[in-house]
């Protein structure tokens, strides 16, 4: 019988468990895996935070056409994550026809024996997995491709004020859990964890007021800077549906129930899933 505590480690503690795919795409053209137009595709869906990273960071440097991305249902199953064309995702994985990730990961690698996590960065030309670990594909799309997209986008143009300059790298990995990390953590805060997890001593919304605003003013981004990127990869029904359906799986394995046999109340609000800038609110 499978508690929700046995998924935590011996402290209580809920630990994202370390990656096992860890090369590097290059912009070295001799590279292992060099950057290439159309070579890469990412496997994410719209309710993992460490996917949404990385779908953020794609999305922000104008990686779209560059690298494939495809989706899978954000309903976690026995067998992991699934391609069933539900909730926007893939009716099939277009590399090996299969029907769920961990087909992919053990054709990569018949005795991977890890968990099959998203974000997955895959390489159709090799037919294997680059790297799974989320902090390490944005490092790759801050600017490894940045030969293949507009000039304008490129890191080196930005003046210093771009998502990794030389300068302030020292700073930016003392702090790394924020910038785009933090936003993906924050933005579920509210609709799920708040609701669904029960963390609501306290609420995005009505108890961090400067937290809030920074949340908000890049939900509604859509300057050049951002051109909407932060709401257009924000999907609130994904977070209370998943979470719901989490919680609902670990408590009737708790009880002895099969999958498909757990009751599952998915939460309505809130009502707004974050709220417009006010008057002035607007950077």
């Amino acid at each position: 019988m499978t508690t929700t505590h046995a998924h935590a480690d011996t402290d209580g503690h809920f630990r994202r468990k370390p990656s096992a795919f860890r090369d590097t795409i290059s912009r070295d053209p001799n590279a292992k895996y060099p950057a290439e137009k159309g070579r890469y595709l990412l496997y994410m869906n719209y309710g993992c935070p460490w996917a949404h990273r990385a779908v953020l960071v794609r999305k922000l440097k104008g990686l779209e056409g560059v690298v494939e991305m495809v989706a899978t249902d954000f309903d976690l199953t026995k067998d992991g994550w699934m391609f069933n064309g539900k909730n926007g995702s893939a009716e099939q994985d277009p590399i090996f026809g299969a029907k769920g990730l961990k087909e992919v990961y053990l054709r990569v690698q018949a005795d991977y024996e890890g968990r099959y996590t998203v974000p997955c960065l895959f390489d159709k030309k090799t037919q294997t997995i680059v790297n799974n670990e989320s902090s390490e594909i944005i490092r790759m799309f801050y600017e490894e491709f940045d030969e293949l997209i507009p000039e304008e986008l490129r890191e080196r143009n930005k003046e210093g004020a771009g998502f990794f300059p030389e300068r302030l790298r020292g700073e930016i990995e003392g702090m790394n859990e924020w910038d785009i990390r933090l936003y993906t953590t924050a933005i579920r805060f509210d609709a799920a964890y708040h609701t669904i997890f029960q963390c609501n001593l306290k609420s995005i919304r009505h108890d961090y007021p400067n937290l809030h605003l920074w949340l908000r003013r890049l939900y509604w981004d859509d300057t050049s800077l951002t051109r909407g990127a932060f709401k257009d990869t924000t999907n609130f029904f994904a977070y209370r549906y998943g979470y719901a359906k989490a919680r609902g799986r670990m408590l009737s394995k708790g009880k002895g129930e099969e999958e498909g046999q757990e009751v599952v109340v998915i939460p309505a609000g809130p009502k707004e899933g974050i709220e417009k800038l006010g008057e002035g609110e607007r950077l």
